[in-house]
């Protein structure tokens, strides 16, 4: 069937932009007073640069270029529309390899590694560990919409969905799987399920798959206090760490719907939404500028904008919930695939330095669910690890597979 895909380049109408361009025009702004320092979520001067930048110079036809650089397809899986970008493998027998983004990511976060990982030997690897790179769009996301007839997408529903991509539409009789952020969780379903049809999984944080299971699955805490006699840096980095995801786990579990009428709506609003944690989640010393240009954060804007996804694509959350994961067997460890993890320093648990941090993690209750065959701390780097460490992370896949494909 693989051979029947014909490659369709993205391309966006023009009255999408037009109507983007007179809604940029037209936004109303509020009033931000006392917001220099960020406290109350995204700065107002910083956001309106943006948006004029957007505006009046930021250019998506060469956007769309870069992203046709690479072949792109529109199937359905199981009913699901499904967009994905290919990178073919060069090299003597290239391994298939499906990478899963998450939230706010789109597939285009991938785009640093997967030259390096499709073309080893153009970047000073070798050919022998070429990978037939896969990046799909998660459904509900980007170009893989609309859902209408899908309103219960959530992680373990895509890793259904992907197996069957990559196994009887792409025709792969066994295949690698790497992802970040919900996409890691996608990958670790698949190191779950299907492991037996897997070389193994390479993620960017070990979460359980019960994450998002229970009645409190918006509060990382559990609705617990911050224990008493903490040092002061731990107790603030505690702290840090819940006000860095607390709002939009709140929201996107509790009440999705609600926020996508003025995010669908406001083009401003919605860059103000995602901004506020490409800013937090990211390690830039305090300048965003330094990990996404300003056209960078305008392209991944734009994926979401252009087929209306901002939506979907936070319920998904809700739907991580609403649809609890279940096991798919009882053996130990539930993930049974062979598992390599990117750490980094910026996303480091408080009162864990980064030499200690793959200890830390082999000991812990989240360690326990994995089988655990590389594991790579980095004092660089944040939340969106292939982005902004892409040959960091290109060398860790590449040990995790070593020998194994």
């Amino acid at each position: 069937m693989r051979d029947l895909l014909k490659p369709e380049p993205i391309h966006v109408p023009d009255d999408v932009l037009d109507d983007l361009r007179r809604r940029l025009e037209l936004t109303r702004w509020p009033d931000d007073v006392g917001n220099e320092d960020w406290r109350y979520g995204v700065n107002g001067a910083y956001l309106r640069e943006l948006v004029e930048h957007w505006r009046t110079r930021y250019d998506w036809r060469k956007a769309e270029a870069a992203i046709n650089a690479y072949e792109h397809y529109r199937v359905e899986v199981e009913g699901v529309p499904v967009h994905f970008m290919r990178r073919p493998g060069a090299g003597p027998d290239p391994t298939p390899l499906i990478l899963t983004h998450g939230w706010p990511w789109t597939f285009w976060h991938w785009s640093k590694v997967v030259d390096p990982l499709a073309d080893p030997a153009a970047h000073g690897g070798d050919p022998a560990e070429a990978f037939d790179v896969i990046v799909p769009s998660f459904p509900g996301f980007g170009f893989s919409a609309p859902l209408h007839d899908h309103p219960d997408m959530n992680f373990w529903k895509v890793a259904d969905l992907w197996h069957v991509l990559m196994t009887q539409v792409l025709g792969h009789a066994k295949y690698a799987a790497a992802g970040c952020d919900v996409g890691a969780m996608v990958t670790g379903q698949l190191g779950h399920k299907y492991a037996a049809e897997l070389h193994g999984i390479h993620i960017g944080s070990g979460q359980k798959l019960t994450l998002f299971n229970g009645d409190r699955a918006w509060d990382l805490s559990g609705g617990q206090p911050i224990p008493e006699g903490l040092p002061a840096d731990v107790h603030d980095r505690i702290v840090a760490l819940d006000r860095r995801f607390a709002v939009h786990l709140a929201a996107h579990v509790l009440a999705p719907s609600t926020l996508a009428y003025g995010l669908s709506d406001s083009p401003a609003g919605m860059l103000a939404w995602i901004l506020e944690r490409w800013v937090n989640w990211s390690d830039n010393g305090g300048d965003i500028e330094t990990v996404f240009s300003k056209d960078d954060l305008l392209t991944h804007a734009m994926i979401f904008w252009v087929g209306n996804t901002i939506g979907t694509s936070v319920r998904t959350y809700a739907n991580n919930n609403r649809y609890p994961w279940t096991p798919s067997h009882d053996r130990l460890p539930p993930i049974e695939a062979p598992t390599g993890i990117t750490f980094v320093g910026y996303e480091n648990p408080p009162g864990v330095t980064t030499d200690r941090r793959v200890e830390h993690f082999r000991g812990s209750d989240r360690g326990a669910w994995y089988n655990l065959v590389n594991l790579t701390a980095h004092d660089r780097g944040g939340h969106f690890i292939p982005w902004e460490i892409p040959g960091e992370w290109v060398d860790d896949l590449r040990r995790t597979f070593r020998g194994r494909v």
